[in-house]
């Protein structure tokens, strides 16, 4: 039976009679033509990075930021269309601070993740709204803390009033959100255009092993998104990039945007 017919990609909450969702899908196809987003969990942190095309000379320079804060401890980067991207960092900064006003305690990347997840799963239900444009990297690093429970009505999670309930393990995590809503975790991540190229650089680095430094995934990085370009090496483009480290290294455990990265690319 074909999947081609009048009416299946007309809307979002209809499948074809071979389980496609088109509209999924051309949200995917709007990714895939976006630029080349990476994200790197090295031993002691995370680091992300994505190619910009530059599409005029007027642009100024640093001026149109696609990594995003959306916790002290959390960024964020996506492919595909830059105001859904916006939008999902938006959302993603509203659920850190749901959280943080609930529980007292920075939200767990895992479970940014997971609400994102569902967030953007949700607009491939109804017929009213369209999937989100964009595939998305999360990076953080958890701090490994006891979380206080008072007991209260709506406090988080208990083991009884008063008590305590042991905190998440800490440490480096990356996640990768497509626009279905479907998430993983990852060691290595890319999305955008050249993808494809980036995923097998990533594969060569063996990032599973755990032994690399949060400074040469800086450098893997940078190479990997260049390397990735060279299909559109025609094309100006700029690098921008970011790390995570743990409560040790130079970011103390916090996200912030470019701080001393300049000092450890190769010139």
């Amino acid at each position: 039976m074909t999947s081609i017919g009048t009416g299946y990609d007309l809307l979002n909450s209809i499948f074809s009679p071979d389980g496609r969702n088109f509209q999924v899908e051309y949200a995917v196809k709007a990714v895939e033509s976006g630029g080349t987003s990476i994200g790197i969990r090295a031993k002691d942190g995370v680091v992300l990075a994505i190619e910009k095309v530059v599409s005029s000379k007027l642009l100024k320079p640093g001026a149109n930021k696609r990594i995003a804060t959306v916790d002290s401890h959390v960024g964020a980067v996506s492919s595909g269309m830059v105001p859904d991207g916006r939008h999902f960092v938006d959302r993603a900064r509203d659920e850190a601070q749901s959280w943080r006003q609930n529980f007292k305690t920075p939200i767990p990347t895992s479970d940014l993740a997971s609400r994102m997840g569902g967030y953007l799963q949700a607009y491939t239900m109804y017929g009213s709204v369209r999937p989100f444009g964009i595939t998305a990297i999360l990076g953080g690093y958890d701090t490994p803390e006891e979380t206080p429970v008072d007991g209260e009505v709506g406090s988080g999670p208990k083991v009884g009033a008063g008590g305590k309930v042991e905190g998440k393990h800490g440490g480096p995590f990356l996640y990768m959100i497509e626009p279905s809503g479907m998430y993983w975790g990852y060691y290595g991540a890319a999305t955008g255009k050249g993808r494809q190229v980036a995923k097998a650089e990533l594969e060569k680095l063996d990032l599973a092993a755990g032994n690399m430094s949060l400074e040469d995934a800086v450098k893997q990085a940078a190479r990997i998104i260049y390397i990735a370009q060279k299909d559109n090496k025609d094309k100006d483009f700029e690098l921008e990039m970011t790390w995570i480290s743990g409560p040790d290294g130079p970011t103390k455990g916090r996200h912030v945007e470019d701080a001393w990265i300049s000092n450890v690319l190769p010139t």
